[in-house]
């Protein structure tokens, strides 16, 4: 598994993980809980989102659509 983006923006992190998922991109989020309990870190710990390495061109087209760097 690869980083695809580190965000602590909880919007696009469902957007994303919708996207994926409709596009039938398995992904798997990192440290979301962790950013959960600590919530005045001021983007110190930031969730991962990881897809496989055979996905992950296809994941980057999907953040460039939505005007996101990968």
């Amino acid at each position: 598994m690869v980083e695809l983006v580190s965000t602590d923006d909880p919007v696009l992190l469902s957007w994303l993980m919708a996207q994926l998922a409709d596009a039938e991109i398995g992904a798997v989020v990192f440290d979301s809980h962790t950013t959960a309990l600590l919530p005045g870190t001021l983007g110190l710990i930031r969730s991962r989102v990881m897809v496989g390495d055979n996905d992950l061109d296809a994941a980057q087209r999907i953040l460039a659509q939505a005007g996101e760097a990968p």
